[in-house]
């Protein structure tokens, strides 16, 4: 079928429909047919050819279309063997007759599911009146308004626009286009009609504009939620904007405001219509941006001690350039401090006239003077963020110039100085909060019954700090720098307090002997050997120490070390080399944006909790946590750029998109879409994933447009966010260069979805799960201590646990039955489940034959007289669903408390695990196991009552969702609900299918 022409409009759809497609018919049994599929001229009839039957019976009378679906979400494709083949964008169902039998289709690309959908819908609603419509649409509110602006451009009435003028006019309208592809297509349509001269007549204008600026993506979904209408009224705002976009507390109100901001047509504005122009407006806007405004400010608990903060840290602040060879500059301050960053390195060293100096020992960079930094740092340290910045001070100077540099730092610095002696009763650090405006210097210091002048101190550097923890030549050599011991004065030593750098020996020594206010610096090397060999351990010391990790010596190019590696493990402060971008900056940077840009990062709680179980390097699910099932459809590129540098192939772009999932290991993952070849302007994709986020505090998303290309794939922009600031529902993502500016008008087009594995998760990422059947369920598993009286603690969570699992997953299955029956996802809402059946409760007169009882908690569905089987089916499950919310939330408290109280008398034990154990007669290694098993089972203990919680609340949330859109469409019952009755969505409307097709071939 050609598609060469974009579709704008349903008269676009019904003229391609006549015109026919090829589709696959989907049977049973694995069965698919390929069929050409056509609308006859008289729109009274589908008819497919060829076929074994003859031709009057391969065909259904529209009138007969009960219902237009998308999706696989019949049971022939549920139950078909190839289900898993065949694309979700590219699926859709017509079910017709009185036994609601399904024809079930597959077509080539998501573009021409969506014409067919959507021209059937039309069809269905407005029948024999359907040209009619199309007719009166031709005149429609968008066509006045693109006329309007012809009109002020012709001032002198004359009938015609310059070129330049007209392309001028669309372009300000849509910046992203291109001058000359706004040319080019009114050459095109001259040369059509064989015209000369460049004149431009008001339907020529009116014809260009609505083939470069209409997105036919953004026009299916409007006409999906506008009861296929030409234009979202106020109510149809509403209702996308509750069920999809998952706003809350909308009203008429916020639809006016909405509609008024971003309507182009003062038509629009006035009616309060969203025209296709309005609703491409809004969807592009930052209120329709993928991440969540919330993040952008400090949103995060910042009174919690600094050791539980994920810490924006730069390496080498100083350079510019490579760590080698590169130029020294203040700006490489400036722009660290300018990004959020709260830990920046000064590297220091005797220089000339008694002026300490800034660079790289032992290398070629250049050098700059310690005073005029520390000048920079005062200006610039609280630019970005309020919270506390920390100078790693990595000090190699003489007695003499040490004492200048404390000169400087006194003199610039002031009060903003941190000097407070640690107070050696509490043990932990303070908080970010208590620390606000303070600099902290992080260096060596003296002890505390020194005096004076001390010498033979080790030196900080970190190259011999990782020579010292292994006490190996090659290392050293690898370094490039000798053990040495230096004279550290006084003075120096007094300014620092709760940042002090020791060296790291082992974890059982440093569990044992390590101060709270005492900081390691870890080589990069060094701490992915922890990380790998002592995962559990390294994540232990990091609940209550700082730990720094800094790269290679041998990263002379400046490349930098991947975060992840070390957050995962929990370690603070990970040093990047701020002035290399690509991958590993892209995660840095797109990781801090979540809590204001304010340079910290509240890490996970089961990485925070004194007692909690959590291994680095897990490759399945989290104890306690519950796995999220991430859903992105990307839908479609918006003005992808030329790669930078490239010219081999000209303007050509081949786009396709990675998806990639960055986290713990058992998290990540990576998918791409097909390529689209020669369109870098307005690809179309339609493709979608699905990925398994087991913790979702730890894990970034990041989307990657590269072009396709048989030299080498050239990149052409990227965003990276983190999980917890996606925002679900259709949103744009704003591409950003390889260095981290933002690509003018280029962008991505998302659908995104967040469902749980099993239960809990947020209760505003709409969804629930996968069904589990009772015989295959998990249950969360205690570990046996063989310490008696623990294990008899232990024994005793074990019925609760079984029945938060039942409740949680008795519920899940219900709700998924119920959105099975309506013919949607998994990913669906209970909201767009009511506003999908809500059509059948309808008798011919529009008289209820179901309305819903609003005036108890959880609202039943009442029949009102004779109804036919499938509604009847329709009521029994949503009957057994609201069961299973009602048992849920009349349990979920008392099972919850029983966990709790199992946690809490277990946790009366943790203090002397030890010496019971031993007493038990458990030995070493025995011994570390069965502390190991307390740490493992607290930790499920205290995850399966927060899944409860959560489980909970969501389906308090699922019963609002339900209350609501019966209201919405009018189905309550009368006098159980006052409140303004919306018209049901005719194109939402979902019927339950014959679970037989009869069908023929």
């Amino acid at each position: 079928m050609p598609t060469e022409k974009k579709i704008s409009s349903a008269s676009d759809c019904i003229n391609s429909m006549v015109e026919g497609s090829e589709l696959k018919k989907v049977r049973s049994n694995s069965r698919i047919y390929h069929r050409y599929f056509l609308l006859d001229a008289d729109m009274q009839s589908l008819r497919w050819e060829p076929s074994k039957k003859d031709s009057e019976k391969a065909k259904i009378d529209i009138k007969s279309i009960k219902e237009v679906r998308t999706g696989k979400n019949t049971d022939i494709f549920r139950s078909n063997g190839i289900s898993d083949q065949i694309s979700e964008d590219c699926a859709f169902s017509v079910i017709y007759g009185e036994n609601y039998e399904s024809l079930d289709l597959v077509a080539n690309s998501a573009d021409v599911a969506n014409i067919w959908v959507t021209g059937l819908r039309y069809l269905i609603s407005y029948g024999k009146h359907t040209l009619d419509m199309l007719e009166s649409s031709q005149d429609n509110m968008r066509t006045s308004w693109v006329s309007q602006m012809f009109s002020e451009i012709d001032v002198d009435n004359l009938g015609h626009i310059t070129l330049c003028n007209a392309v001028q006019c669309i372009r300000n309208l849509n910046p992203g286009l291109k001058t000359s592809k706004i040319e080019l297509k009114f050459k095109e349509l001259h040369k059509s009609k064989d015209k000369a001269g460049t004149e431009v007549t008001k339907e020529e204008f009116v014809e260009v504009f609505h083939e470069l600026c209409t997105r036919p993506e953004i026009y299916f979904l409007l006409v999906q939620f506008s009861s296929n209408k030409e234009f979202l009224d106020t109510k149809d705002l509403m209702m996308f904007l509750e069920a999809e976009q998952g706003v809350a507390h909308i009203n008429e109100e916020i639809s006016l405001e909405i509609i008024h901001k971003y309507e182009p047509s003062k038509e629009g504005q006035e009616k309060g219509w969203l025209s296709i122009d309005g609703f491409t407006n809004y969807l592009m806007s930052p209120d329709c941006y993928i991440f969540d405004p919330e993040h952008k400010k400090v949103c995060q608990d910042m009174k919690q001690p600094l050791s539980h903060y994920f810490i924006n840290s730069s390496h080498n602040t100083y350079l510019i350039e490579d760590q080698f060879r590169g130029p020294s500059d203040i700006t490489g301050y400036i722009r660290a401090l300018k990004m959020g960053c709260r830990s920046v390195e000064l590297d220091v060293w005797d220089g000339p006239d008694n002026e300490p100096v800034i660079y790289t020992g032992h290398t070629m960079t250049s050098q700059i003077v310690f005073r005029s930094v520390i000048d920079i740092i005062n200006q610039y340290a609280f630019f970005a963020s309020e919270y506390p910045l920390i100078l790693c001070l990595e000090n190699h100077c003489s007695i003499k110039q040490q004492k200048v540099m404390v000169q400087h730092m006194k003199k610039i610095l002031g009060d903003k100085l941190y000097t407070t002696s640690p107070n050696v009763e509490e043990s932990y650090l303070p908080s970010p909060d208590v620390l606000k405006g303070k600099i902290l210097i992080k260096a060596k210091k003296l002890s505390s019954n020194c005096s004076g002048v001390e010498g033979d101190v080790t030196d900080e550097d970190e190259g011999a700090e990782m020579s010292q923890r292994t006490g190996k030549e090659n290392v050293e050599q690898l370094n490039n720098v000798p053990v040495k011991r230096f004279q550290l004065c006084k003075e120096l030593s007094e300014l620092v307090s709760i940042c002090k750098s020791v060296q790291f020996k082992e974890f059982q020594v440093s569990f044992q002997v390590q101060k709270y206010w005492e900081v390691c610096s870890f080589n990069e090397v060094l701490a992915s050997k922890y990380a790998n060999e002592n995962p559990g351990d390294f994540v232990n010391y990091n609940k209550r120490f700082l730990a720094r990790v800094f790269p290679s010596p041998m990263r002379i190019d400046s490349s930098n070390m991947n975060p992840q590696d070390f957050w995962k493990c929990g370690c603070q402060i990970v040093a990047m080399n701020f002035q290399t971008p690509g991958l590993m900056m892209d995660l840095n940077i797109g990781w801090f944006r979540q809590n204001g840009n304010c340079g910290y990062v509240l890490r996970p709680a089961i990485m925070r909790e004194e007692v909690s179980f959590f291994s680095a390097n897990t490759k399945d699910s989290v104890p306690g946590v519950s796995p999220q099932l991430l859903h992105i459809k990307i839908i479609s590129g918006q003005n992808f750029p030329k790669p930078k540098g490239s010219g081999a192939k000209g303007d050509v772009v081949d786009p396709y998109v990675y998806v990639e999932i960055h986290g713990i290991p058992a998290d990540c993952a990576e998918q791409r879409t097909k390529t689209v070849n020669q369109n870098g302007d307005a690809p179309i994709f339609d493709e979608s994933f699905e990925f398994q986020i087991n913790l979702p505090e730890l894990a970034m998303v990041r989307f990657v447009v590269l072009d396709d290309d048989y030299i080498g794939d050239e990149f052409i922009g990227q965003y990276t966010i983190p999980f917890e600031c996606l925002q679900t529902g259709y949103r744009h993502v704003p591409l950003q260069s390889l260095t981290g500016e933002v690509l003018a008008h280029a962008s991505l087009f998302v659908h995104v979805a967040i469902t749980n594995r099993r239960g809990g998760g947020k209760p505003h990422k709409r969804g629930l799960s996968v069904r589990k059947g009772k015989k295959s369920r998990e249950y969360a598993s205690l570990r046996t201590l063989w310490i008696k009286t623990v294990d008899e603690v232990f024994k005793n969570a074990q019925p609760p646990i079984r029945d938060a699992t039942d409740l949680r997953e008795n519920m899940q299955n219900a709700v998924v039955s119920f959105k099975e029956l309506c013919g949607l996802s998994s990913v669906a809402n209970l909201m767009q489940c009511m506003l999908a059946v809500s059509p059948r409760f309808l008798g011919p007169d529009n008289t209820p034959l179901v309305v819903l009882n609003l005036s108890e908690q959880y609202p039943t569905m009442e029949l009102q007289g004779i109804v036919p089987e499938v509604l009847k089916k329709i009521v029994t499950t949503y009957d057994t669903m609201i069961q299973s919310l009602k048992a849920l939330i009349e349990n979920a408290d008392a099972v919850y408390e029983k966990i709790v109280h199992c946690q809490k008398a277990a946790m009366e034990f943790h203090e002397h695990l030890h010496s019971i154990g031993t007493k038990e007669g458990l030995k070493e290694r025995k011994l570390q196991k069965a502390v190991e098993s307390f740490t493992w089972n607290i930790t499920i203990l205290k995850g399966q009552a927060d899944l409860l919680k959560y489980a909970k609340n969501e389906t308090l949330e699922n019963l609002k969702q339900i209350h609501y859109a019966a209201v919405s469409c009018g189905l309550n019952k009368p006098g159980t609900e006052s409140a303004d009755i919306q018209k049901p969505r005719r194109s939402l409307e979902v019927i339950p299918e014959k679970a037989n097709d009869e069908t023929g071939e």
